[in-house]
């Protein structure tokens, strides 16, 4: 007999080069979180201690642009282990202050702090540094995106709306009042 954790909706909440602003926009949803916490397991979060992103994931909120190899790995891995994968916030949509580096050269920027920089005791970043990507991207150019949630953070009665029509399996468009981008 399956228990109440199977029958909920498995949601995930994944953190890629941003601010945190999303994150902190879906817990603004205060007493609304207690309603959802009803209703769906989280099974990946940086709001949790997971570690592994899991398979079988219903919807994920994807807050921040991929601008490295560990975030491409991560949006590909995500995009097929999830039914639905919604773009959370500027970033994600359009690749917003991370994509601000795009104009800079981030490998003399690397090599003037890593390289030729102040050794500091203890900082080694050979490994500890994931490769950055050519250019900062929005999480449509690496991966298919069902559902696009703008701002800078989205309000969190937005964030509301789109989750609750998402988990009971509706499709959710964003009001055109609410669209602020192209």
């Amino acid at each position: 007999m399956p228990g109440v954790e199977d029958q909920k909706i498995r949601l995930a909440t994944v953190w890629l080069s941003g601010c945190s602003g999303c994150h902190m926009s879906f817990l603004d949803m205060d007493e609304h979180l207690l309603e959802l916490q009803k209703l769906v397991h989280l099974v990946f979060s940086p709001l949790a201690d997971h570690k592994c992103f899991p398979e079988g994931v219903d919807v994920v909120l994807v807050e921040g642009a991929v601008a490295n190899t560990e975030h491409l790995a991560l949006a590909q891995t995500l995009r097929r282990r999830s039914r639905v994968v919604v773009a959370l916030g500027d970033c994600a949509v359009t690749g917003n202050v991370p994509a601000l580096r795009n104009r800079l050269d981030s490998e003399g920027l690397l090599q003037a702090v890593y390289a030729d920089g102040e050794r500091l005791p203890g900082l080694d970043p050979q490994g500890e540094v994931p490769q950055l990507l050519p250019s900062v991207l929005p999480l449509h150019r690496v991966i298919p995106v069902d559902v696009f949630l703008p701002g800078c953070p989205p309000a969190p009665q937005s964030i509301q709306a789109a989750v609750g029509a998402l988990i009971q399996g509706e499709s959710f468009v964003l009001p055109e009042s609410m669209r602020r981008f192209g």
